[in-house]
């Protein structure tokens, strides 16, 4: 190739898209440079400037060097830019063409692409609009690849990341992985601790600044001198300078219960890389990647009581049962209103179900009930079982337990003596049918007796499974109903002889309050029953 006479101050333009290392060295923005000033050396080119696009899309031509390039190209600076090929301008070919075709014949700009053997002075081949959907249908191609490429890498419990979540470091194996950073688990720890008893994200944003708890933009610039920008020479109350937002996500962010959700986002197109929210539905879960710092119990408690937080009102008595309580009949929420008379507001509840659509096609009745009777109510229950925990724990779990300490480990000797002995016979039970096996082959037994025995010998192997597999799950399941019992008693055991309730002791101890329709009985009486299920345990007769 050569060229006219003419000064041309040129512009070497480079680019390199994530997608286009896949192709290795050849395309890297070290062999376009050598490629560019070597071609523009041999051809007497004076380079004005080099621009540098790395890790941008070709689809995209809002990039920040090659818009400085434009702007030096208005201003008179530049009159030639320079190649290495047409991709390395650009992979969309409407948009080629147009400054191919109109943009730079106007403006008097000559155009190179050193590999096509491309030059707009000498008049472009009839194969560059071919050659620019080709390179269009290669960025469309390659995109498809890396998505199908990242979700394959999602499904084998693999992420990608710049920066881990906060309590969480790369794992020091696999890159792609995530390990609890034990320098910063307890921060998530705390999070949740106070969100699980009650406190809504601004109370845990407050807490985290006045205790001066560091945020995870800042642990990051100590640790790996990120975001120096923001926290060098900066005030020492930036280092905690927690927001709400960052408390909700974390609360909401399934990584801490060991999940990893991908495809969160997505783009418009591989044109239009504008990023929008997908819809939850299309999310990509891909549960126990990674080992958790907060238990899914803990996690799901925090997420229903996010989902069932409401404003408090002005007189501050509905915030603590925000969420609780709800309709024995349909299931929806008891909201809070206030009847005001003569002498003062008198606050009660009513289904909300009931007060949207009244009694139209029998949707709901109003399970009325005054907030005084149910906060009274609510409060004498919890005081009982309180007592009970400081005084006779022991007595308590029996009666969470609904049998005797003696009487409980009794069944369950039994259930562990029957497992091990189905366990047992069922190997024998295998080895009888094998040496069964043997003794029919080698001809030792006839083809009827083989048939009638191992008809027998497969009746017992299954009724064996069935009874070893329902044995251990009943033994499962008195041992988790042993661990939650404990689990409540030590949460109830955290207050002693209270004398008003608060929404942390509610949303610490109880799961909902079931409210059912009164009933007035024949000489007046109004009666009505409420029901408390309480965490891990359920409801207590």
């Amino acid at each position: 190739m050569t060229l006219n006479n003419t000064k041309y101050s040129t512009a070497l333009y480079m680019r390199l898209s994530r997608d286009d290392e896949n192709f290795g060295d050849s395309v890297s923005i070290e062999t376009q440079r050598i490629v560019l000033h070597k071609f523009a050396q041999e051809n007497g080119l004076i380079v004005y400037d080099e621009y540098v696009d790395d890790g941008w899309s070709g689809t995209n031509f809002e990039r920040p060097a090659f818009q400085r390039m434009m702007e030096d190209i208005e201003s008179g600076k530049v009159n030639c830019v320079v190649t290495k090929d047409l991709s390395r301008f650009g992979r969309e070919h409407v948009t080629m063409d147009y400054y191919l075709e109109f943009v730079f014949p106007e403006m008097n700009v000559r155009y190179i692409a050193v590999n096509d053997n491309e030059d707009t002075d000498k008049g472009l081949s009839d194969f560059v609009p071919f050659k620019n959907l080709f390179n269009e249908f290669m960025a469309k191609d390659t995109s498809r690849k890396v998505k199908a490429a990242l979700h394959a890498k999602f499904a084998a419990g693999e992420r990608t990341f710049t920066t881990a979540p906060l309590g969480y470091m790369r794992h020091p194996e696999n890159r792609n992985k995530l390990a609890v950073d034990p320098d910063t688990a307890w921060i998530i720890e705390k999070i949740f601790d106070l969100a699980s008893h009650g406190a809504g994200a601004g109370k845990i944003t407050k807490i985290l600044v006045q205790e001066k708890i560091p945020t995870a933009g800042y642990i990051d610039y100590k640790k790996y001198g990120q975001f120096a920008k923001i926290y060098e020479n900066a005030p020492a109350e930036k280092a905690y300078a927690w927001v709400i937002r960052a408390v909700r996500d974390i609360l909401k962010d399934e990584t801490y219960i060991g999940n990893s959700v991908h495809g969160k986002q997505t783009n418009v197109s591989y044109k239009n890389k504008k990023s929008v929210r997908k819809p939850e539905s299309e999310w990509f879960r891909v549960e126990n990647t990674h080992e958790a710092i907060i238990s899914k119990d803990v996690f799901y408690q925090v997420q229903k009581q996010i989902e069932n937080r409401r404003r408090s009102m002005k007189s501050g008595t509905t915030q603590i049962f925000a969420g609780l309580v709800k309709c024995a009949n349909c299931g929806w929420s008891l909201s809070y209103c206030e009847h005001k008379n003569k002498s003062g507001a008198t606050g009660y509840f009513n289904c909300s179900k009931f007060r949207q659509l009244g009694k139209v096609g029998g949707q709901c009745t109003a399970h009325y009930v005054r907030y005084d009777t149910l906060y009274a109510y609510v409060l004498a229950r919890l005081q009982d079982w309180i007592y009970q925990a400081h005084t006779d724990e022991k007595q308590l779990l029996s009666k969470l337990l609904k049998s005797s300490d003696k009487e409980a480990a009794k069944a369950h000797k039994k259930q562990s003596a029957e497992l091990s002995k189905a366990e047992k016979r069922k190997i024998e039970v295998d080895w009888l049918f094998v040496k069964l096996y043997e003794d029919w082959s080698s001809g030792r037994i006839t083809e009827y007796n083989f048939k009638m025995l191992s008809q027998k010998y497969q009746t017992e192997q299954q009724e064996l499974i069935e009874k070893i597999d329902r044995l251990k799950t009943e033994l499962a399941s008195e041992k988790q109903a042993i661990a939650d019992a404990e689990k409540w008693i030590a949460l109830i055991k955290q207050y002693s002889n209270p004398t008003e309730l608060t929404a942390e002791m509610l949303n610490t101890l109880i799961e909902k309050i079931v409210v059912h329709e009164a009933v007035k009985d024949s000489d007046g009486t109004r009666t009505q029953e409420i029901e408390i299920f309480y965490r891990f345990v359920g409801k207590i007769d």
